[in-house]
């Protein structure tokens, strides 16, 4: 663990950059599972001033009125969470732990995606603006990690875990990571990565139901902003992989894995504007892989390992979307 001492005298002594957020919320939350309609089952919250000293923190276990899904892994029993409160009559506490603060999470997307749908039930909005994640902001400093994992990052600062995937130690461990990020940002000036949280604004539990738009903005209607319909078939031949350092040209395929910051959806659109082929499944033909987590297990990150195929994160595909070169005959 980091000596509180030195982290206070060095962030005193830091020029702290005037555009940076004014205060924190370091969570994380326990679910059922992965998908739409999984459910928090605890949730704890650090709250850390503007250069990313504790200032109190909180957990509390969430009746999920569902199986606790993988126990073996949070160790949340039926039992355990049949006296536990519903996340309605925790909802209005949780939000004023987030208020008028950037959620921090490791993967926050998920962590986020997971909060505003349980607040969408509720028939409540979450008030949360901005989230950092902390697998983005390990990646602008550069850090030698093995890998994006928390413990790899824990690690790095000399965190001692107690209790992985126990919401309040995962938390505990996750803001003590972040304070020495965010000094090490500061005084390297760096524009930290924040991004966008939009509301879920109405809610069901069909698993069509999407994040991210807002009110007035489209909405959702029947569990979608928008009717699920056919991609046309891309008009370009495959032009083969994606070289690191050139440009994406029309025709390659692209497979997505994991979650994104923006609207899968949006993404493949875009990329289907451009002139891409966009893929459900990887195979040997698959030009590039998108993902935030290459280190996760996924069958197409699996599959992209096997075949040697090109990864990028999302950041970087939408630079390279920016430019894609146009298709030529030679390419049949």
């Amino acid at each position: 663990m980091l000596e509180d001492h030195t982290t206070t005298e060095a962030s005193s002594s830091t020029a702290w950059p005037a555009a940076y957020p004014q205060g924190y919320a370091v969570v994380d939350v326990e679910t059922t599972g992965l998908a739409r309609d999984d459910r928090i089952i605890s949730a704890a919250v650090y709250r850390l001033d503007a250069r990313g000293e504790v200032e109190d923190h909180w957990y509390t276990l969430v009746n999920p009125e569902r199986d606790p899904g993988p126990v073996w892994i949070h160790g949340l029993t039926s039992d355990v969470l049949a006296g536990a409160p519903l996340f309605r009559d925790v909802a209005e506490e949780f939000a004023a732990r987030l208020d008028g603060r950037v959620l921090v999470a490791h993967n926050a997307v998920f962590d986020w995606q997971m909060i505003a749908r349980e607040y969408a039930r509720a028939e409540r909005e979450a008030p949360v603006r901005q989230r950092l994640c902390t697998i983005a902001l390990a990646k602008e400093l550069a850090l030698p990690l093995p890998n994006h994992k928390l413990e790899s990052l824990a690690a790095h600062f000399g965190v001692v875990q107690q209790r992985a995937h126990h919401a309040l130690d995962d938390a505990r461990v996750l803001a003590e990571a972040f304070r020495p990020s965010l000094l090490a940002a500061a005084a390297g000036r760096l524009r930290l990565p924040l991004l966008e949280c939009l509301p879920l604004t109405e809610w069901t539990d069909r698993p069509t139901a999407r994040i991210g738009r807002q009110a007035g903005s489209g909405g959702y209607r029947g569990g979608g902003w928008r009717p699920s319909r056919k991609r046309p078939a891309c008009p370009h031949p495959n032009p083969g992989r994606y070289v690191d350092g050139k440009p994406l040209k029309q025709g390659m395929r692209i497979a997505f894995s994991g979650d994104t910051s923006t609207e899968r959806e949006l993404l493949e659109d875009r990329a289907t504007e451009a002139g891409l082929h966009v893929a459900t499944s990887l195979s040997r033909l698959t030009s590039l892989l998108v993902t935030n987590d290459p280190d996760s297990g996924t069958s197409k990150v699996v599959k992209a390992r096997q075949y040697g195929t090109p990864v990028v994160d999302e950041a970087g595909f939408g630079q390279l979307l920016r430019d894609v070169e146009p298709a030529t005959p030679a390419d049949g």
